[in-house]
């Protein structure tokens, strides 16, 4: 029996061919002509990579600004002992032992962690925790810091990180539906060039970004043309 779609992929259908692939800008425009919900939902990018996933030398992560902010109320918090200069920097939340307990205990209510490097050392222990949770803080993610404005600005402003699964894919939110096709090109151009710049040292012949596509919460995957990303 052919497969049911819903009625919001059938309406997409109309918009465009997706087993075709466009051009970037043609892709945006494409998306932003598909059937809205009534809450404004986060496009996405989506990565898949030529390298080896099994290998800790071709891990892909990093960090990148987007220039048009993702749109998304970023609720930090930071490790530290210095708790009233921290939450006077813009921190939601901050503390170092009492911090711990808590989440040892199973509270999570944030959504990006950062530590100086004296609070690294103890923090370190909850790795278990909060490593499955992609909440960790990182120095190759700029959440291991000393500057906690400088980096609690970067984090509000509308830096994302991106990591790679085991599956050699990458997802990264770039904005909302609300977003103008302008500003979702502009951040979609800097994830692109973020991923296409943190190729390991280790990857030696063949494409290194295999495939690209973008789409929003509840709507169909737009294949982006390579000619978008070959040269990565």
């Amino acid at each position: 029996m052919p497969k049911k779609h819903s009625k919001r992929y059938n309406s997409a259908l109309k918009v465009a061919d997706l087993t075709r692939e466009y051009p970037l800008k043609e892709a945006v425009e494409i998306l932003a002509k598909f059937p809205k919900t009534k809450f404004d939902e986060t496009v996405e990018l989506s990565f898949l990579l030529g390298v080896d996933a099994t290998s800790g030398e071709q891990n892909v992560r990093g960090t990148t600004p987007l220039p048009n902010g993702s749109g998304k109320k970023v609720r930090v918090l930071v490790f530290t002992d210095d708790v009233a200069k921290a939450l006077a920097a813009g921190a939601d939340h901050a503390g170092l032992q009492d911090i711990m307990t808590k989440i040892n205990e199973g509270w999570l209510d944030f959504d990006v962690a950062i530590a100086t490097t004296e609070a690294m050392k103890t923090v370190r222990t909850l790795a278990r925790v909060l490593g499955p949770k992609g909440l960790m803080p990182n120095p190759k993610s700029g959440t291991v810091t000393d500057d906690i404005a400088a980096g609690i600005k970067a984090v509000k402003a509308g830096r994302v990180e991106f990591k790679m699964d085991k599956t050699a894919n990458i997802g990264v939110g770039v904005g909302k539906r609300s977003f103008t096709s302008g500003q979702i090109l502009e951040n979609l151009q800097s994830v692109l060039d973020a991923v296409g710049k943190a190729k390991p040292n280790t990857f030696k012949g063949g494409q290194f970004i295999k495939g690209v596509s973008i789409s929003s919460s509840m709507s169909p995957a737009v294949r982006v043309a390579s000619t978008e990303f070959s040269k990565y």
